[in-house]
C-alpha cells in the first residue's frame, strides 16, 4: 500500500468529483483479497437496505475488520493511514485542541512533518464540519490523516483526557490565584474555595503516574518552577513544570494525604497514602526531604501485584530457574540477594517467600519498611526510634520457632552475626546485601567483621541481579545494523554476531516512544561448593573466588544479559547501560 499524501477537501462538489475519479472501496478490498465478489455483493445489498456506508456494512457482516476498511479509505482518498498502536503522538502537539473538541470530533493533533505542517488524525475523510473546525481552531490548514474509530476512541480515553486535565488544573489554579490574590503556602483545608484545583491536580498526577506504569513520582522544587517526573522502567521522564507559586499548596497536599506534620519543614518526614485507582487499592510510600528550594517529595508506588508476579516471571533462564528452586527449598542456611537500590531484590525475595508460603511452614520477616502485605506471613516493621532494630527483631524471631526468616538487609556486624547464628541453628534465612556482584558478598561479610569460618559454613548461595528494560512487543523490529562498538564492549565474537538476530524497539504510543515496555531481571547465581567454602575460609582474594565460581558453572550478569539479547528480550544498548561498570570484571 502506497503512503498517502495530503488531501484538502474544499466543498462537497469537489469531494463528489474526487469519488468518481477514484477506485471504489469495495474494489480496493477485493484487489487486496480481503473480500470476495460474493461478499462484496452482499455488502452492497446490506448497505442499501440499512442506509449505511459500504465499509460499515462490511464490518457489520464480518467480511472485513475495521483496520482494513480504514486502510482502504486512506488509499481511496489519498491520505496517510496511521496505526495508533505503532505511531507516536507528540505530547506538545496533542494539547493544541481543547479536550472537549478532541472528544466531540474524535480528532488527535499528531505531529508536524519536515515542512512544519501539522498532521491531524481524523476518522472520517468526508466529515467537512470537522475539517472546517480544525482550520478555524488551529489557524492553519492541517494535513488530515486517517485512523480507525475504535483506536482513536481508545487513545483519547486512555491518554488525552488525563494529560490535558493535569495541564488544565494548573491553568485553573493560576486563574483562581489571579482573581483572589496570593494563595497562602500553608493551605491545608480541602474545603477552601481555592483548594479544589490543587486537590484535583495532585489526584490527577497520582492517577496519571499509575496509569503510565510509573514506580515513583518525583516532585522537585527548583529556583523558578516545580518539576514533576515519573520513573518508568527505571528511567525518569519529565511530565510537568508546575508554577513556583503552586509549590506550597501542592507539597502540603501530598503531606496531608500521607499524614505528615504540615508545620514541620526542617527535617525529613515519611508517610503513606492508600488510594483506589482503576479498581485496585494501591499504596504509596511518601518521603519529604528539605532541600535548597523547598521540600522535595517522592512517592514510591507499591502495587499489590508487583511482589506476587511469581518466580517464572522474574526472567530466569531454565538452568538458573532449576537451581533457584532447589536452593530456596533447602532446610537451612543463608540465601543472599545482592545489587544496588532498585534492582528488584525485594521482589525476588518476596517471590521466593510466596512460593514457600504454606500452612505447614512459619515465616517471619523483619523489614524497613514493610512494603507489601502477605497473608500467612508474620511481618515486623523496623523502628529504630524505639529500639526495634533488625538485630532485636531477629533475636526475638528465634524464640518464635520459625522455619524461614527474611531479614530486609544485612547492614552491620550485629545483624550479620544473628542471621548467621539463625542459619546454623536450622533456619532458612533470606536477606539482601549491597554489592556489585555475587562473589563480592563473601568478601563484604568478612570485611564487615564476620569470622571467615562462619561465612563459609552458613552461606548456601548468593545471587546478584539487575533489571533491564524489555523491548516493546508492539514495535519490536529486527535491528539490521547493530552498533559494532557496543557489540565489542559486550564481548560478542564475530561468530556470535553472525549467528544472532538482534532486535530493537522502534517506539510507539504504548511505550511512550522509548521502544521499551516493562523490565526483566538478569542474574548471577553463585552456589557454594567445597572449593568456594575453602576460599572463603582462607580469605582468598575476590578475583580467585570469582574465577572458581565461574569454573563451577556460575553465569555472570554480562553473560546472562547476552542470552537475553539473543532471545530478543532486550537490546545491546540497554545491557551496556546496566553492566558497563561490570565489563572489566571478565577481563
Amino acid at each position: 500500500m502506497r503512503r498517502a499524501g495530503m488531501y484538502r477537501p474544499r466543498c462537497r462538489k469537489t469531494i463528489m468529483c474526487a469519488r468518481k475519479q477514484k477506485k471504489r472501496l469495495g474494489d480496493i478490498l477485493k484487489e487486496w483479497g480481503v473480500v470476495t465478489e460474493t461478499g462484496l455483493k452482499e455488502a452492497v445489498e446490506y448497505s442499501r437496505n440499512e442506509g449505511v456506508r459500504i465499509g460499515e456494512a462490511m464490518i457489520s457482516l464480518g467480511l472485513s475488520d475495521e483496520e482494513d476498511v480504514t486502510k482502504a479509505l486512506a488509499v481511496q482518498y489519498d491520505m496517510e493511514y496511521v496505526d495508533l498502536d505503532r505511531n507516536i503522538i507528540s505530547a506538545s502537539e496533542a494539547t493544541l485542541l481543547p479536550e472537549d473538541r478532541v472528544k466531540r470530533h474524535q480528532v488527535i493533533p499528531m505531529a508536524r512533518d519536515e515542512k512544519g505542517r501539522l498532521k491531524v488524525i481524523i476518522t472520517d475523510p468526508l466529515d467537512l464540519e470537522t475539517l472546517d473546525m480544525l482550520r478555524f481552531m488551529l489557524n492553519e490548514d492541517p494535513i488530515p490523516c486517517l485512523a480507525s474509530k475504535s483506536k482513536v476512541r481508545a487513545y483519547i480515553d486512555t491518554n488525552i483526557g488525563t494529560k490535558m486535565s493535569v495541564d488544565q488544573q494548573v491553568k485553573e489554579f493560576q486563574a483562581a490565584n489571579a482573581a483572589n490574590g496570593e494563595i497562602p503556602s500553608e493551605l491545608a483545608g480541602e474545603d477552601m474555595d481555592n483548594a479544589a484545583p490543587v486537590v484535583r491536580l495532585v489526584s490527577m498526577i497520582i492517577t496519571e503516574a499509575v496509569n503510565m506504569r510509573a514506580s515513583d513520582i518525583h516532585v522537585e522544587p527548583m529556583a523558578n518552577r516545580v518539576r514533576v517526573r515519573y520513573r518508568i522502567d527505571g528511567m525518569c521522564i519529565e511530565r510537568d513544570n508546575i508554577p513556583k507559586r503552586m509549590q506550597g499548596p501542592v507539597v502540603n497536599r501530598f503531606k496531608i494525604l500521607s499524614g505528615m506534620d504540615l508545620a514541620e519543614k526542617r527535617v525529613p518526614l515519611d508517610g503513606r497514602i492508600k488510594m483506589h485507582i482503576a479498581g485496585t487499592d494501591i499504596d504509596f510510600r511518601v518521603s519529604a526531604l528539605p532541600a535548597y528550594h523547598g521540600e522535595s517529595v517522592v512517592l514510591r508506588i507499591l502495587r499489590p501485584d508487583a511482589a506476587k508476579i511469581g518466580i517464572t516471571a522474574l526472567g530466569f533462564e531454565e538452568e538458573d530457574n532449576q537451581r533457584f528452586h532447589r536452593i530456596i527449598k533447602r532446610p537451612n542456611g543463608i540465601f543472599l540477594v545482592t545489587g544496588p537500590t532498585g534492582s528488584g531484590k525485594t521482589t525476588t525475595l518476596y517471590s521466593a517467600l510466596n512460593e514457600l508460603n504454606r500452612p505447614d511452614r512459619k515465616i517471619i520477616t523483619a523489614e524497613d519498611p514493610v512494603e507489601y502485605n502477605f497473608t500467612g506471613i508474620n511481618q515486623c516493621q523496623v523502628r529504630d526510634d524505639i529500639g526495634l532494630t533488625f538485630a532485636s527483631i531477629l533475636r526475638s524471631m528465634l524464640r518464635q520457632a520459625p522455619n524461614i526468616i527474611l531479614v530486609g538487609e544485612i547492614r552491620d556486624l550485629d545483624v550479620a552475626e544473628v542471621a548467621i547464628q539463625a542459619a546454623l541453628t536450622g533456619h532458612l534465612v533470606f536477606s539482601t546485601l549491597h554489592t556489585n556482584d555475587a562473589p563480592s558478598a563473601i568478601t563484604r561479610l568478612i570485611d564487615m567483621g564476620v569470622k571467615p569460618f562462619l561465612v563459609a559454613s552458613s552461606i548456601q548461595a548468593i545471587m546478584a541481579q539487575r533489571l533491564v528494560r524489555k523491548i516493546c512487543p508492539n514495535c519490536k523490529d529486527i535491528d539490521p545494523d547493530p552498533d559494532p562498538r557496543t557489540l565489542k564492549l559486550l564481548g560478542f565474537t564475530e561468530e556470535e554476531v553472525a549467528n544472532s538476530t538482534f532486535f530493537v524497539g522502534r517506539g510507539c504510543n504504548q511505550c511512550n516512544g522509548t521502544g521499551y515496555h516493562g523490565r526483566q531481571g538478569i542474574f548471577e547465581l553463585l552456589e557454594m561448593n567445597t572449593a568456594l567454602r575453602q576460599l572463603a575460609f582462607d580469605r582468598a582474594p575476590l578475583s580467585e573466588i570469582r574465577k572458581t565460581a565461574i569454573a563451577a558453572g556460575m553465569k555472570t550478569l554480562l553473560e546472562d544479559g547476552k542470552r537475553k539479547i539473543r532471545n530478543g528480550i532486550t537490546t545491546t544498548e540497554e545491557l551496556v547501560r546496566i553492566t558497563q561498570s561490570l565489563d572489566n570484571l571478565d577481563a
